[in-house]
């Protein structure tokens, strides 16, 4: 008798657990979207960053489909009025408005980053600092937006298909920002506004909500959300919103439940990853964001935690396809993509 009230105790056990687990993973629920008229992802290849000539992803791993990527980045930045065929370096750098315009002549969806500048202006650009976009080591929150307008994304001797501007050589003296623009045709970090205007509505957007860390939280957070949210209420085009930070899809629950959301996370990494970083790539903030969609590394498709979330009711998003090679391992997995470095067939996956 002891012997099955052991087993019966395992079983509840196991039951509580299992529940505990399906409650945390949880996306929203069917009634609450109902209520509060959410639209689902609209079902289109976004390009991440943009559709562009130099930046994340063109490496020489993805060389083999990178260079017809790079000629359509640049044609169709072209068509839409950026730079020229004199133009020898590159014409739409990742985040820039020639990307995203040449992203829209394409017909492709965008996914992009928002940050704060030192002025509280609202720019797009992914990393903390300058170093890989424009090879400057100074951090985005420590800059001006009047700063960043002279401060050329992938300067010479940057050319097209290159993965990161080289480090300007300061002559051991601290960075300054030039007192003038420089001459000639470049791209700088743009203002969230401008990029909203330049897209106008033509593609869906995909707006990343970025932090210095996310498991913290700030008076300069909350204004991130805030600024960041005002520019997309007078915006009239598709988007769905996303972050690492569960805060910040939490913020968009309680001010914005209207809004499709999407909490963006990657697999545990053994070694590196923290207590936090662990619940968090087992999706096991889900509780505070409750999102829509599940943005998750395209390698992890099918482990147990995107399994569950997905049978749920969360649009599974992946990140970052960037080759054919990898969209057929993903594929199966993933309701959406976000992709750069290799150019996606319509014909087999689109909506």
């Amino acid at each position: 008798m002891s012997g099955n009230k052991q087993l019966t105790r395992l079983l509840f056990g196991a039951a509580a657990v299992t529940g505990a687990a399906a409650w945390a993973l949880a996306p929203r629920s069917f009634n609450d979207k109902r209520n509060n008229f959410v639209p689902v992802v609209p079902h289109v290849w976004y390009a991440h960053r943009g559709l562009h000539d130099a930046g994340s992803g063109l490496t020489a791993r993805y060389a083999a489909e990178s260079g017809e990527y790079v000629a359509l980045a640049r044609r169709m930045a072209m068509q839409a009025g950026y730079g020229s065929p004199l133009v020898a370096g590159p014409i739409a750098p990742e985040n820039s408005l020639a990307a995203f315009a040449a992203a829209c002549e394409a017909g492709y969806g965008i996914e992009l980053d928002v940050q704060l500048t030192r002025d509280g202006k609202v720019v797009v650009v992914h990393d903390g600092d300058l170093l890989r976009v424009a090879g400057d080591p100074r951090r985005i929150e420590d800059l001006t937006y009047d700063e960043l307008t002279r401060i050329p994304l992938f300067p010479a001797p940057a050319a097209p298909g290159d993965a990161a501007a080289a480090r300007i050589d300061f002559a051991g003296a601290a960075p300054v920002t030039p007192s003038e623009a420089p001459e000639g045709y470049y791209q700088h970090v743009p203002l969230f506004a401008d990029v909203l205007r330049v897209v106008n509505g033509r593609v869906p957007l995909i707006v990343e909500y970025k932090f210095t860390d996310n498991a913290a939280w700030s008076e300069r957070d909350e204004a991130l959300m805030q600024r960041g949210d005002e520019l997309l209420r007078r915006y009239d085009g598709q988007y769905v919103i996303e972050s690492f930070h569960p805060a910040a899809v939490q913020w968009y629950r309680q001010h914005r439940p209207e809004v499709c959301r999407g909490q963006l996370a990657e697999p545990p990494q053994p070694g590196r990853s923290d207590w936090k970083g662990w619940i968090a790539g087992l999706l096991g903030f889900d509780w505070l964001s409750r999102p829509d969609f599940v943005a998750y590394d395209w390698q992890g498709g099918d482990l147990p935690q995107m399994r569950a979330a997905r049978a749920m009711g969360a649009t599974a998003v992946s990140w970052t396809i960037r080759s054919r090679a990898e969209l057929e391992v993903s594929d199966r997995w993933f309701d959406r993509h976000i992709f750069e470095a290799f150019i996606p067939d319509f014909k087999n996956h689109s909506s």
